[in-house]
């Protein structure tokens, strides 16, 4: 006589109908999934809403130590990349789900309640006051922060370069004296006639280095731009 062959998933619910009927097997599950989106509604509202913790119980044995820095440490990338390192509930863009459910890990496995995230990213993903690759941290106190989650794409490492002027005062400067330096230099010493062209160069550079400076200046003030050390962990547009 021939053995019948089994279907796996019939035997699987066979063992399960062995244990519990239907209706009670889907009200727990029901009410497992109702207590999974309130967790996670709740989170959501603490990263929207507006906290002043600076230090998180975490149990430091459970951590990722790889994931641990130092607020310095983040105010330098800031400054370099020219990004913000601000509370969550400026943020204005969607948290990812992903976000979410690691935050939940956390809180469950270091039996605690997470507050005072922050999010590092650039400006214009923030909902600043008015006067392209986003990191959550949260406090875990003296300074340091645990990274929970990073999404969205690579920052483009020409970035760096590109807003490396605006990084400070001095460094705008420099900036713009090499413009001014370059622009001298390809410009022809005798264009007003004969005469001391290494002067001529001199005078020109300088000249160059003024007008750009104003215009600098006249752009800063009338965008509300400020350097990259000052609005690194600014609420403010400007």
């Amino acid at each position: 006589m021939l053995i019948e062959r089994r279907n796996l998933e019939t035997e699987l619910q066979n063992y399960r109908a062995k244990e519990k009927n239907e209706n009670d097997f889907l009200a727990e599950v029901k009410a497992f999934l109702q207590q999974d989106d309130q967790t996670r509604d709740a989170i959501k509202d603490k990263i929207k809403g507006t906290s002043s913790t600076n230090q998180n119980n975490f149990n430091f044995d459970l951590l990722d130590t790889t994931k641990i820095y130092h607020v310095q440490q983040i105010k330098e990338i800031c400054i370099d990349y020219r990004l913000r390192f601000l509370d969550s509930s400026f943020f204005k863009n969607d948290i990812p789900e992903e976000a979410i459910s690691k935050i939940k890990y956390l809180e469950k496995d270091h039996n605690t309640n997470l507050n005072g995230f922050k999010i590092m990213a650039p400006s214009k993903l923030f909902q600043l006051k008015n006067y392209d690759d986003p990191l959550m941290f949260a406090p875990i106190g003296n300074d340091y922060y645990y990274l929970i989650h990073k999404w969205g794409n690579d920052i483009n490492p020409f970035r760096k370069i590109a807003v490396r002027p605006f990084r400070d005062f001095s460094s705008l400067l420099v900036f713009l004296f090499a413009i001014s330096a370059l622009l001298a230099w390809v410009t022809p010493g005798n264009v007003f006639g004969e005469g001391n062209e290494d002067l001529f160069k001199v005078v020109c550079c300088l000249f160059i280095f003024k007008s750009l400076s104003a215009i600098a200046l006249y752009f800063s003030f009338w965008k509300g731009k400020n350097f990259n050390t000052e609005i690194w962990n600014s609420t403010f547009y400007n």
